[in-house]
């Protein structure tokens, strides 16, 4: 008798050994036809797996979490045999799920097209309506290794002969296709609907320039059409929203070859970086922080000890003079920690923070640069808090507060919190990794908010709390952190001297709210679609006359304005009005403001907004009261 307790509590009793979908049909015919694959003890598992002995189960289904992962990696295999169907002789190499989705990389005599993709997804179409079983198997390594060989799939059994030899492989089959997967699928091709082919593109085998180019198709896969279409819309409406396209548009900055990854910041992109970094630097002020300033390059040596170096260095770039080696650095942290360290601290002094925008550089790989999204050069809002163990938790919980306050004023309110726990790579015990963990749970807790977990996306130094916040059209985007740090003040021998006179090491907090500046500017430039608040438009308003006559009166207005701290300019080309409107209402400047001989005999100003709104004419001063209250922050 095998005794089957479902998540209810209920138990069922089986007298053979049954498969997940038995099971889901014992219960019901809707619950079998919606069945997508099970969780047998908490494993994933395909809905033909087997259950031989007493066991939880899960029956997984639409509504579940792991529903979208399951439909897409089977997807990828659809595409892997439509592709196969259409051009006999392509080879497939890895299919992974991405976000929103998945790719498959091909080896094929000639690049696929995006007209290929149209004949492609009508295949796909196809396989869907002729319902094909999916089938799992299971073969050695080299076993696997020659069936791969024997199909003419080379690349694959290259990937075989990197796994252990003693590892069993799950190979999946669909009719005439079959791939190396672990699963699970769906039973069916039938069950995968909601799918979209979205672009092709070129993929070094194995990630590798010395390598053959092969042809990545991405894909979108959804669970039904409805959720297809708003992906879609969203995408439309991202594409719009472009901070690239934006930022050509309103002269913000630029980026060119010869600086791959660095940004070229025009006057009025500046004035949106200094408008942000003067607001941060008010919260740096507010919260206890003294700005500091560390080097750009320092001697390897330093990055040595601190652990960058056995577990950094590829995302690192060098330089050498004088026959030493130095780092550009990826991090502020090991140089504020020298800030630290040249004074000897009592526990008295704790905690200590420091913040600094700090310049730093990534050696990211050139094709997952992105705008000013993904850059190699950048700069943080970095600040570090060294304190005691004691004073973590109230740290951390301060910290959220002060995020969750700098969010709202940016115009976000959608905030999730996740903790990224220990990476494989990493420095440290498992003790000190399991207290660091702890203090983070904890701080949380005391703050009274939900998280996720995410295992093994830490850094390789501490783990992590991330804030994702998602934008105006429902992307989530990853931008603060607060970290702990056990570890690296140890290496870098930061000290204090507690109220035993002992010397301890003090623990660090890394901490960023709005993270890479040169990211935020650019999520917040797509958030407003370029129709930024008037406190971070680069041009807050606009003046300008009617004819010549009113030209004194404009400089005037102007001045004032400017003298106020307002980012004002003046327009005293000879063109018509509504010209003026239009290409100002084009540029987003949030209030363009109009003078006429009226205005100029009364000493007032008639403003409009760039949504087309009159405000009609007040006196100069009471705009820059309005202006004040929509500025102060």
């Amino acid at each position: 008798m095998i005794q089957i307790t479902l998540p209810d509590g209920s138990q069922r009793p089986f007298e053979h050994p049954v498969s997940v979908q038995d099971v889901a049909a014992s219960i019901g015919a809707g619950l079998a036809k919606a069945t997508l694959a099970g969780k047998v003890d908490g494993k994933l598992v395909d809905a033909s797996y087997t259950i031989d002995h007493d066991a939880a189960l899960e029956i997984v289904t639409e509504k579940s979490p792991e529903a979208l992962d399951i439909l897409r990696h089977s997807t990828a295999h659809l595409l892997g045999q439509a592709v196969q169907r259409l051009f006999p002789g392509a080879q497939v190499t890895i299919g992974p799920v991405i976000d929103n989705g998945f790719f498959y990389d091909f080896a094929y005599e000639r690049p696929f097209t995006p007209d290929d993709l149209v004949a492609i997804e009508a295949e796909m179409e196809k396989i869907v309506k002729e319902q094909i079983p999916v089938t799992r198997s299971v073969k050695s390594r080299d076993d696997a290794i020659t069936f791969f060989r024997g199909i003419g799939e080379e690349y694959k059994a290259q990937i075989i002969e990197g796994i252990p030899a003693n590892e069993e492989l799950s190979l999946y089959t669909q009719g005439e296709f079959t791939d190396l997967c672990r699963g699970p699928h769906v039973s069916n091709t039938g069950k995968l609907r909601a799918f979209k082919l979205m672009k092709v593109a070129g993929a070094y085998w194995r990630g590798d320039s010395n390598n053959e180019m092969l042809t990545r198709i991405y894909g979108t896969s959804w669970l039904n059409d409805k959720d297809l279409k708003a992906y879609l819309l969203q995408l439309e409406e991202a594409e719009k929203r472009d901070h690239r396209r934006i930022g050509k548009q309103l002269d913000l900055f630029h980026m060119q070859e010869e600086a791959p990854g660095m940004v070229f910041w025009h006057p009025k992109g500046w004035a949106i970086w200094q408008a942000v970094e003067q607001y941060v630097r008010g919260v740096y002020r507010s919260s206890g922080y003294k700005e500091v300033r560390g080097p750009q390059i320092m001697d390897v040596s330093l990055w040595k000890k601190s652990g960058h170096w056995d577990n950094y260095q590829e995302n690192m770039f060098f330089t050498e003079s004088e026959k030493r080696t130095y780092a550009l650095k990826p991090m502020n942290c090991p140089g504020h920690i020298q800030i630290f360290n040249t004074h000897l601290h009592s526990y008295r002094d704790l905690p200590i923070r420091y913040g600094e925008f700090g310049g730093c550089h990534r050696n990211e790989p050139s094709g997952a640069l992105h705008g000013i999204m993904r850059v190699r050069a950048f700069t943080q809002d970095d600040g570090h808090i060294f304190c005691t163990p004691a004073q973590i938790e109230g740290e951390v919980a301060a910290f959220h507060t002060q995020a969750m306050k700098v969010y709202a004023d940016f115009g976000f309110d959608d905030i999730a919190l996740k903790i990224a726990l220990r990476p494989e790579k990493r420095i440290g015990t498992d003790d000190v990794w399991d207290k660091a963990e702890h203090a983070l749970r904890a701080a949380l807790s005391v703050a009274g908010v939900e998280w996720e977990e995410l295992p093994g996306e830490g850094a390789f130094y501490g783990p992590k709390i991330e804030y994702h916040m998602k934008d105006s059209i429902g992307r989530a985007w990853q931008v603060g952190t607060m970290q702990v740090d056990f570890m690296m003040p140890e290496r870098l021998g930061a000290e204090y001297v507690d109220e035993n006179s002992q010397r301890q090491h003090p623990v660090m907090l890394h901490r960023a709210i709005v993270g890479s500046m040169e990211r935020f500017i650019g999520i917040l430039i797509e958030h407003h679609a370029g129709l930024l608040p008037p406190w971070l438009a680069p041009i807050q308003a606009v003046v300008f006359s009617i004819t010549d006559a009113q030209a004194d009166y404009v400089r005037e207005v102007t001045q004032t304005l400017v003298g106020q701290g307002f980012r004002v300019e003046a327009d005293l080309r000879n063109e018509k009005v509504g010209y003026k409107i239009r290409e100002h209402t084009l540029q987003k400047v949030p209030y363009l403001i109009v003078v006429g001989d009226r205005e100029k005999e009364t000493g007032a100003i008639s403003v409009r907004t760039r949504g087309g709104e009159d405000l009609g004419s007040m006196p100069v001063a009471q705009f820059v009261e309005k202006l004040k209250a929509e500025t102060q922050r």
